[in-house]
């Protein structure tokens, strides 16, 4: 069997779909390029931790938990900072790795009236890539208050600092 000519709406349609193609392919690049970019500017992961931990006060045995979380940073598998308001946060170092705390999209915290301990209450990673419904709760060990000014300011300046550095000249060709 013959197969059919193609219709000029036919090729127009196909023309569309290349035509979205290759524009995707573009904006792909783009995006892959400026996240090359991207990652110059950002901290690594120790330098990030070393941060928190300098903006850390000394350990306390708890802190008061109201029951929202404003917002948290994971620092690497065992230590995290969480926002209890907006200029309120603790730095909580977990008894071990917590594998999911990278992967997860919330987390949550066990308490007691209101009051999260160091040595009783965990962390607690919700929505890992992957995990279907084994939820495993990191135990928390530390509990240090975080001066939340200071360390603003400091990234504030780190941020400051990497955009006045002077970029690597490309190498010469050979």
């Amino acid at each position: 069997m013959r197969p059919e000519p193609m219709t000029p709406r036919h090729r127009a349609s196909i023309r569309r779909r290349e035509t979205h193609l290759a524009c995707a392919a573009v904006a792909l690049m783009a995006t892959l390029s400026a996240a090359g970019c991207a990652t110059d500017s950002r901290l690594r992961e120790g330098e990030r931790k070393a941060l928190y931990l300098q903006h850390a006060g000394a350990p306390v045995p708890s802190f008061r938990h109201i029951g929202s979380i404003n917002g948290w940073t994971p620092l690497g598998d065992d230590m995290l900072a969480i926002w209890t308001r907006p200029s309120e946060a603790v730095l909580l170092t977990l008894n071990g790795p917590c594998p999911e705390l990278d992967f997860a999209t919330a987390i949550s915290l066990t308490s007691q009236f209101r009051t999260v301990y160091a040595k009783f209450d965990r962390v607690v990673p919700i929505g890992s890539i992957g995990s279907a419904s084994i939820v495993i709760p990191c135990p928390i060990r530390e509990i240090r208050p975080l001066d939340v000014r200071a360390l603003r300011d400091a990234q504030r300046e780190m941020r400051k600092d990497v955009r006045e550095a002077p970029r690597d000249e490309a190498a010469p060709a050979r």
